[in-house]
């Protein structure tokens, strides 16, 4: 998410502004210490024209066993 905000020049307190959540969240998502509801997840997607698994999708893999 952090490369789609600053792509649009906008500063974490700008992307909370638009969201209507604090800056202190933007900056939890960002650094994976929070993972947002369904609902600001919808809106983050929305507001960047991608799909939800684009912004949150890690690339994690099982162990093979």
């Amino acid at each position: 998410m952090k490369t789609l905000r600053e792509a649009k020049g906008w500063s974490q307190g700008e992307l909370a502004r638009r969201l209507g959540v604090s800056r202190q969240t933007i900056n939890a998502v960002e650094t994976d210490k929070y993972d947002p509801s369904l609902p600001l997840a919808l809106r983050m997607a929305r507001l960047f024209g991608v799909p939800v698994p684009e912004l949150f999708i890690d690339h994690w893999k099982p162990v093979e066993e």
